[in-house]
């Protein structure tokens, strides 16, 4: 199934209201934002993170402008030296490349073994935008929606204040 489709089958199923904006190939959040420029919502990244024995594996949503200390990540979650995870591992837990990293991933998780942290400056946002598992749309659904989704998924989530 395209993977467009299975993430708005998810929402639809779940009652959740989206719009769904198409475009052009997006490698990066950059070229994205330049596609969905004046239209309500936080952009965002997903970060796959692993830690340094890969037998941990986070999903961090923050603002696409914001950059991560790790530093900070460890002190915050306890993860053990934190890394972006490898491509392979990412196509092995999300079924996700490169460049196309989103909540939406999760759907793929068969092991449902992959935490979930939302910064915290982006839920007073009230939508958020991601790739729907492919880079040639974005989607923009409601804050409180996208935390419900998880929810509705089985996962739990943490909220954590990332510094600036």
């Amino acid at each position: 199934m395209d993977p467009a489709k299975q993430v708005e089958e998810a929402l639809n199923k779940m009652s959740i209201a989206y719009q769904i904006v198409h475009h052009p190939v997006a490698h990066t959040t950059e070229e994205a934002d330049h596609f969905i420029e004046g239209i309500e919502g936080v952009h965002t990244k997903t970060m796959f993170l692993t830690n340094k024995k890969k037998t941990a594996c986070y999903l961090l949503v923050m603002d696409d402008g914001k950059r991560l200390d790790f530093h900070e990540f460890e002190e915050l979650t306890g993860a053990k030296r934190p890394k972006m995870g490898h491509d392979d591992l990412l196509f092995e837990k999300l079924g996700l490349e490169p460049g196309i990293v989103s909540i939406f991933g999760l759907l793929n998780n068969q092991d449902h073994d992959v935490k979930v942290y939302f910064d915290k400056a982006i839920l007073s946002e009230p939508r958020m935008s991601f790739h729907p598992n492919i880079n040639t749309s974005t989607i923009f659904v409601g804050s409180d929606d996208v935390l419900q989704f998880v929810k509705n998924l089985g996962y739990d989530y943490q909220i954590l204040e990332l510094e600036e």
